[in-house]
């Protein structure tokens, strides 16, 4: 039974946010692979990159998702680069819904250029490095089965449009 939503998009998408509603509206437990990575490691994501690298971070994703798309009712805040690997999707698919909540690169900047907690962002030219990642990344996303755009929606037109999208949804 697919009972699972995962929202998957570019930092600064809007995926906590729009999950934390989404998750109260219909009563599923919120989890974050993000936060289940800091738990597990008892570090933060940029210690994680810094000290043993991206592949190392990629690798615990996996875990994480593997472990998690066996569980039920879950809405699943994932990490920005979760849809790099297709064995994530292919989970997160089995056990639910995937909806890309899709963000212009102007709006992710004006959102994330004042947090020194994104690894991949800590460069001179964070804007164009938002390009290039998205740019990267739009055919993993794109495997999404359902696309929001975020860029001039508010947080509750978000939720809205992502119940409304969910099958099998009473809300």
């Amino acid at each position: 039974m697919k009972t699972n939503i995962a929202l998957v998009g570019f930092m600064g998408a809007g995926k906590t946010v729009v999950a934390k509603e989404v998750a109260g509206r219909l009563g599923h437990k919120l989890v974050s692979t993000d936060a289940l990575i800091v738990a597990k490691e008892g570090k933060p994501i940029t210690d994680i990159f810094e000290k043993e690298g991206e592949k190392y971070f990629r690798d615990l994703e996996k875990q994480i998702v593997g472990e998690i798309s066996e569980k039920e009712n879950l809405v699943i805040d994932c990490g920005g680069g979760i849809v790099l690997q297709d064995e994530n999707v292919a989970n997160l698919k089995k056990s639910g819904v995937i909806i890309y909540l899709k963000t212009s690169t102007d709006k992710i900047h004006d959102r994330t250029k004042n947090h020194k907690h994104r690894p991949l962002l800590n460069v001179e030219d964070p804007k164009g490095k938002i390009n290039e990642l998205l740019s990267f990344r739009e055919p993993f996303y794109a495997k999404a089965d359902i696309t929001i755009d975020t860029s001039e929606k508010t947080i509750a037109q978000v939720v809205d449009e992502a119940l409304k999208a969910v099958p099998n949804n009473k809300s």
